[in-house]
């Protein structure tokens, strides 16, 4: 199992995975924004995107769950 952490506080401007996805390692899962850059928050693991804890417009603080991969 992997967690997915915000690295930075940032608006959830895209999600681009959904629950239930099967993902590989660097797939894009949700696009951040802050101070008008786009960060992409990438899998790290392959495996199946078992839960997400965002929604676009969401905002995230350093170290919150964005999502879980098993």
């Amino acid at each position: 199992m992997s967690d997915i952490r915000a690295e930075m506080v940032a608006n959830v401007w895209k999600v681009v995975a959904t629950e239930g996805d099967q993902v590989q390692d660097g797939d894009t899962l949700v696009i951040l924004e802050s101070m008008k850059m786009e960060i992409p928050v990438l899998a790290e693991t392959p495996g199946t995107l078992t839960k997400l804890h965002v929604a676009e417009g969401d905002v995230v603080q350093e170290g919150d769950l964005i999502a879980v991969i098993d």
